[in-house]
């Protein structure tokens, strides 16, 4: 019964000594392991894989001799076909009635060292040559895409650069006697269904108490029943610019109206407070 562990350990020996100079200890551990496999004494196959591998990876600036080349081809067509040969062969016994049997075909060690010597040494090759090109090649230091991350105002600025089909209306106060500083504008945009509501002199209110609510009368819908663009607050005095979250598909906008209502808005509003107007 083969040992695959100790097999595998002189496989990895076998590699490390085709690539580098191994150590008093190695080799020695190498020395024991051949006297359990001598079959792998005289094997090339690890140094005839390292070799290959270097040449592989050589930078050469003139092209190899014809002469060269074709004997190199040649030996290795005969090299290959051999092994290849012999791989294929089934054994041959002699029964006692002298008629000649096959016998099942064993696996061959010797092909399989082969196949395993190229893998041990492939791995190290790339190892080495991805630590050399670390220290000799100059890699290009490729930026991955960043997702762009836009303020408000530039989402609105945007929409309002690549929206052929913009609507746009400037606001006015509506019938709130403390709310008669309103400016600003509200822009849409009927094919991207979106749109940005930019508001000046809109009173900071309570969350807790009440809320803006934007409607959109449009050729959709009855007057009396306008789309719900959607609720919001405002924080601070000053400019704002809020975002439209329309409820229903909006086509052609007429007007928008800004209304003070319960926290969590209305499905109606009695527009008893309308803090802003813009007629497109």
């Amino acid at each position: 019964m083969i040992d695959l562990e100790k097999q595998e350990r002189l496989f990895d020996l076998l590699a490390d000594r085709a690539l580098f100079e191994l150590a008093a200890d190695e080799e020695r551990e190498l020395e024991g392991l051949l006297e359990i496999f001598p079959e792998y004494r005289e094997d090339d196959s690890f140094s005839l894989t390292a070799a290959a591998i270097t040449l592989a990876g050589l930078e050469t600036r003139e092209e190899m001799p014809e002469s060269l080349k074709g004997r190199i081809v040649s030996n290795a067509s005969e090299y290959f076909e051999a092994v290849e040969e012999e791989a294929a062969r089934p054994p041959l016994t002699e029964a006692r009635s002298n008629v000649i049997e096959f016998k099942p075909k064993r696996f061959n060690w010797n092909w399989l060292g082969w196949a395993a010597a190229a893998a041990a040494c492939i791995a190290l090759a790339i190892n080495i040559w991805m630590d050399r090109g670390g220290q000799e090649q100059e890699f290009v230091n490729v930026p991955l895409p960043v997702e762009e991350k836009l303020t408000m105002p530039q989402m609105r600025q945007r929409l309002m650069d690549t929206s052929p089909d913009m609507t746009k209306a400037t606001w006015t106060a509506g019938n709130v006697p403390e709310m008669t500083e309103i400016g600003g504008d509200v822009v849409w945009s009927d094919a991207k269904q979106a749109g940005y509501m930019r508001l000046k002199g809109l009173p900071a209110n309570d969350g807790t108490r009440e809320t803006y609510q934007l409607w959109i009368f449009d050729e959709t819908q009855d007057a009396k029943t306008p789309i719900d663009g959607g609720v919001f607050n405002v924080n601070a005095n000053g400019e704002v610019i809020i975002p439209i979250t329309a409820k229903l598909k909006a086509k052609n906008p007429k007007m928008f109206a800004i209304t003070v209502e319960k926290p969590g808005g209305v499905v109606v509003s009695d527009r008893k407070k309308i803090a802003a107007l813009a007629k497109v």
